[in-house]
């Protein structure tokens, strides 16, 4: 007899398994649930031209922005919630968002601890320069802190914005 492990029903209280709800919220609200931000953010993954905030109007950006849905920009490998990329040869080069959660602190709820979610930018620095002094790295931090700052989330509570370097 085969048990699905992780559908089946745990009989004991912990924090540290919303971290998987948590992680779906995030990548909801980040690109689906925010648009246009959400647009402009697979804009800067996925499109490593200078033009791909400024051409809203190129029809074959707007079908690849329309196509890359949350689970394809995951099957790609725009986004991983593991901290491992492959970079197979002659791949196309992309940006990378790596979501890893870190740090937890009890705190005096037991339903919440806190924990510092790290959002890892990885970006090819061939492709940084965006023009009009904007650089692609700091724009795609710049849509995930407007997007998830001060956003409710099951596990940890309200996410706050502490640090980026």
């Amino acid at each position: 007899m085969k048990v699905d492990l992780a559908m089946k029903k745990i009989d004991f209280s912990t924090s540290f398994l919303s971290c998987e709800k948590d992680a779906e919220s995030i990548l909801r609200k980040l690109f689906i649930e925010s648009r246009p931000y959400s647009d402009y953010l697979k804009r800067l993954l996925v499109i490593n031209t200078k033009d791909c905030l400024d051409n809203l109007d190129n029809e074959v950006y707007n079908k690849k922005i329309t196509e890359m849905t949350l689970p394809k920009l995951i099957e790609d490998g725009y986004i991983k919630l593991a901290p491992k990329i492959k970079m197979p040869e002659h791949e196309e080069i992309k940006s990378y968002i790596i979501i890893t959660f870190d740090d937890f602190t009890q705190t005096s709820n037991n339903e919440f601890r806190d924990c510092t979610i790290n959002f890892h930018v990885l970006s090819h620095t061939d492709y940084w320069d965006l023009g009009k002094y904007r650089l692609r790295p700091v724009r795609i931090v710049g849509y995930i802190d407007g997007i998830l700052n001060k956003a409710k989330l099951s596990g940890i509570g309200r996410l706050e914005f502490l640090s980026c370097s």
